[in-house]
């Protein structure tokens, strides 16, 4: 959890907003973008940016841990770091030193949604990683040792970033009582029982369904020409077969009734905090008005350091909170979370923040945002809107996630307009769709000397 300071007074606030919104409009005359398909399946986008030699190319497959076999957990992101062992023509563990040689950074990550691979190299060396990637979407060559060490190293990943942080655990357990039966609520990294089981067999089953041309998206960003790039991948990704297995239908929410709430306790915790998540919808799941204007509602609460709603009650009038904040992840495939947090200030209950935190909601919810608060959140929104376009590479995540899981490049481009037209009154009526009923409750605390509520 992380708190973002900074102060814009609301006369300067609104002047930012103007500014920063003329220039998101400026940036939304480029970047040209191309689009096709090939007769494989395999859709394709261009992202033509010419101030520097250089080109960011991603591979984005539309599975995630949210698409794991039952009883599987984490072999979308084991399999991801299996994706670098070798095939028939690339030595193993050589793919990464090759892209180094020739200049180049890669990397890969697993989402709840999908699973992306990229290279950023010198625009001239664009067929060489493209090449390697198309080998090995279809010719990856797994032994039973590189998969023990494999797994291995994904349980010491598991041990150093989430069972020896409390966060991570307690964030692990409130999506886990948020989503009654989507899988969103199983982790990425796979629960540790899970993952010790997981084989090759597992591992090329899943491959061999979801690591196909037809389930797959091609992004390339830079300085390369259209009509070069799809050259290229007709030569190299245009060769391989087609799998015919489109992403299986997940498991959905029920219709939900009742708040829950849990409580964590952990030696470790040296801040407590309260945390709430509301089940709602996503850009893709729902209206996108609504994704829009919950969006906004996030930066209203939270986005803007001490100017934001939470910040100013929780923390400058009443003194009861040293951090706070909100989130909206919009981008998820299926129905998605609302956050909000507060951490209290030395000697302060948690259920004081919490029934703070309730009463700004309150408040939101029956008399929506000040045109301050309004103009701030959409400096904020613009602003990110901007630095998103900054780079080649940013440009190459902003459209891929959002292929990525349904939308369309008209609704990528439209967002940003979305976002604007985004009224005080539809702020209000968002923070109207956080339903009580449809929320976890979460306190993270610490324990006292006698190993009590802490």
């Amino acid at each position: 959890m992380g708190f973002r300071m900074g102060l814009i007074t609301p006369w300067r606030g609104a002047a930012v907003a103007l500014s920063l919104l003329a220039g998101a409009a400026a940036a939304q005359q480029g970047p040209r973008v191309t689009a096709f398909t090939l007769e494989n399946g395999m859709e394709a986008v261009v992202i033509e940016d010419h101030r520097a030699p250089v080109v960011t190319h991603m591979v984005w497959y539309r599975v995630g841990a949210a698409d794991e076999p039952q009883g599987a957990s984490g072999v979308a992101h084991f399999f991801e770091h299996l994706m670098f062992k070798g095939t028939e023509t690339i030595p193993e563990g050589a793919f990464s030193k090759i892209v180094a040689e020739n200049g180049g950074q890669d990397n890969a990550f697993t989402s709840r949604d999908y699973t992306a691979y990229f290279q950023r190299i010198a625009a001239d060396r664009l067929e060489t990683v493209m090449a390697m990637e198309a080998d090995r979407m279809r010719n990856l060559v797994l032994s039973e040792n590189a998969v023990e060490t494999e797994r291995k190293v994904i349980l010491e990943e598991r041990s150093q970033r989430t069972d020896n942080n409390p966060g991570a655990l307690f964030s692990e357990q409130m999506s886990a009582t948020l989503y009654l039966n989507h899988p969103y609520r199983v982790p990425v990294i796979g629960w540790r029982a899970e993952v010790e089981t997981l084989s090759r067999d597992a591992a090329l089953d899943f491959y061999r369904r979801y690591y196909a041309p037809d389930n797959a998206i091609l992004v390339v960003a830079g300085d390369v020409d259209p009509a070069g790039v799809r050259r290229l991948a007709e030569t190299h990704y245009g060769p391989v077969a087609p799998s015919g297995a489109p992403r299986a239908v997940r498991p959905q929410e029920p219709p939900h009734l009742a708040p829950r709430r849990i409580e964590m306790r952990d030696a470790r915790v040296r801040q407590p905090y309260v945390q709430r998540q509301y089940l709602v919808a996503s850009r893709v799941s729902g209206a996108a008005e609504d994704a829009a204007a919950l969006s906004v509602l996030a930066e209203v609460l939270g986005g803007s350091g001490v100017t934001s709603r939470l910040a100013q009650s929780l923390q400058l009038d009443q003194g009861i909170a040293i951090g706070s904040g909100a989130y909206y992840a919009a981008g998820s495939l299926d129905a998605s979370e609302f956050g909000v947090y507060g951490a209290p200030a030395e000697g302060v209950a948690l259920e004081t923040v919490e029934a703070a935190i309730d009463a700004v909601l309150a408040t939101l919810a029956a008399e929506g945002p000040t045109e301050e608060e309004l103009a701030r959140a959409r400096a904020g929104i613009a602003a990110s809107e901007i630095y998103a376009q900054d780079s080649g590479a940013g440009l190459a995540r902003r459209y891929g996630a959002a292929l990525a899981v349904g939308l369309s490049l008209d609704e990528v481009e439209a967002w940003p307009e979305r976002l604007k037209a985004v009224t005080a009154e539809d702020v209000r009526r968002a923070a109207g769709l956080l339903r009580r009923e449809a929320s976890v409750t979460g306190w993270l605390m610490g324990l006292d000397a006698e190993g009590k509520q802490g």
